[in-house]
């Protein structure tokens, strides 16, 4: 049973996400026909209307715009955070339906890495007994095993899932999860489709990142305290 590494991969997006989401913006403010606006922002350069934009607070406009990200090489711990952003499409692999009898892949947290090879073998063994566990018990239960012999399965079992967001609750999920306070596995998850977010639609994710990117660090007292650094980091991602 290996370790699994995080991958992501952009499947699709708005085609023409950022004329999509100027036009919108200008249907606001513009008494110009639909085609007319369709003729503008394909013909002119909108990112610095897309900034003015963004910079505003006028976000609705970027619902227009969606992204959909495979992920793999997950733990079911990074999935119990990921739901919680609810404006969001999730499609996940079911530990119901597909069986984990021949072994399944895991996470290793970088803290217990960090306690070196001795460690990562104690954990390896514990992921070893945790499959035993299941395995006893889908021989055990015998048809439709799975749905009840997966409660042994630890939270460090990989998973792989669909994800669509549309560009605005990206904003927030950037906001929240690229932070240096999120959880490291979901953060690295988030700077990876920050990644992909900027080259599809470079404009829209301009300021994207922690919110202290674009602005003042929410986090108060319990600030990191590294504003700059984090701003180097997101401006260089």
């Amino acid at each position: 049973m290996p370790e699994s590494r995080l991958k992501v991969t952009l499947l699709a997006s708005t085609p023409d996400a950022e004329a999509v989401c100027a036009a919108a913006a200008r249907t606001c403010y513009s008494a110009m026909h639909t085609d007319e606006l369709a003729a503008l922002v394909h013909t002119k350069d909108q990112t610095v209307f897309l900034r003015r934009i963004v910079a505003s607070g006028h976000l609705s406009v970027l619902e227009h715009a969606s992204f959909t990200f495979a992920v793999e090489g997950v733990s079911r711990v990074l999935l119990a955070q990921l739901t919680r952003h609810r404006i969001a499409s999730f499609s996940v692999q079911s530990q119901r339906y597909v069986s984990l009898g021949e072994g399944f892949d895991y996470i290793i947290p970088p803290r217990i890495r960090g306690l070196g090879e001795e460690a990562v073998a104690e954990y390896r063994s514990q992921m070893e007994t945790a499959h035993s566990w299941y395995r006893a018990w889908q021989e055990k239960l015998g048809e439709n095993a799975n749905e009840d012999a997966r409660f042994v399965l630890p939270a460090a079992c990989e998973t792989r899932l669909t994800l669509t967001m549309n560009c605005r609750e990206l904003l927030h999920f950037f906001s929240l999860r690229c932070c240096s306070r999120a959880q490291w596995e979901i953060r690295a998850l988030a700077d990876a489709m920050l990644s992909l977010c900027k080259k599809a639609a470079p404009a829209l994710f301009e300021t994207a990142g922690p919110s202290c990117v674009s602005g003042p660090c929410p986090e108060g007292a319990k600030s990191c305290g590294r504003a700059a650094e984090m701003r180097e980091k997101y401006a260089k991602l």
